[in-house]
């Protein structure tokens, strides 16, 4: 399978992960949660979800390492793929329509679903879990035994063409750390 990762790093307008001596340095919602850094893959490495490679965020902890959607045109590697994989969390279970920009000017839309970050809460749309801690931070403690996810979700291609960005919803509820193009001609 041929991927391309999108680098999201010009893109990122949220902390949503934080080193746990210094919880004040994000604000993923509305409390200020975030997630501990220490339970996650490094900032910009690359790691495999199902199968799936991911860039992760590359910013230093308590940096921005997310995209609150707001609409935001994400430039991606043009090529002909099946699916856009993404690395996302929500603040309550979410579907939205995201935008497929194909090399000539089409624009497809196909929706994004996204369950709930909310710790112990299932995925509610297939989604696989890519990350799970075991605490989540909040701006003067951790609460242990709160286990708030990160999903792998997929939104399918299915007009075939080259496509060269997505265009996010304006959904701030939605938050993107990673997408991945895949499939296609090798």
């Amino acid at each position: 399978m041929r991927t391309a990762t999108a680098d999201l790093r010009g893109q990122v307008n949220n902390t949503g992960i934080a080193a746990a001596e210094h919880p004040t340095a994000g604000g993923f919602n509305i409390w200020a949660n975030t997630y501990p850094a220490d339970q996650l893959p490094p900032a910009g490495s690359t790691v495999a979800v199902g199968g799936v490679p991911f860039l992760f965020p590359a910013a230093a902890t308590g940096s921005p390492d997310n995209i609150r959607c707001r609409g935001q045109r994400i430039p991606l590697t043009p090529g002909e793929y099946d699916w856009l994989y993404l690395i996302a969390a929500a603040e309550r279970r979410t579907e939205d329509l995201v935008a497929l920009h194909y090399a000539g000017g089409r624009v497809r839309r196909q929706w994004l679903r996204v369950s709930d970050f909310w710790p112990e809460t299932p995925a509610r749309f297939g989604e696989r879990e890519a990350y799970r801690t075991d605490r989540m931070l909040y701006p003067r403690h951790a609460q242990h035994r709160m286990a708030p996810p990160i999903w792998r979700c997929r939104v399918p291609i299915t007009v075939p063409g080259v496509v060269e960005a997505l265009t996010l919803p304006d959904n701030p509820a939605i938050h993107v750390f990673a997408i991945t193009a895949a499939g296609g001609p090798s």
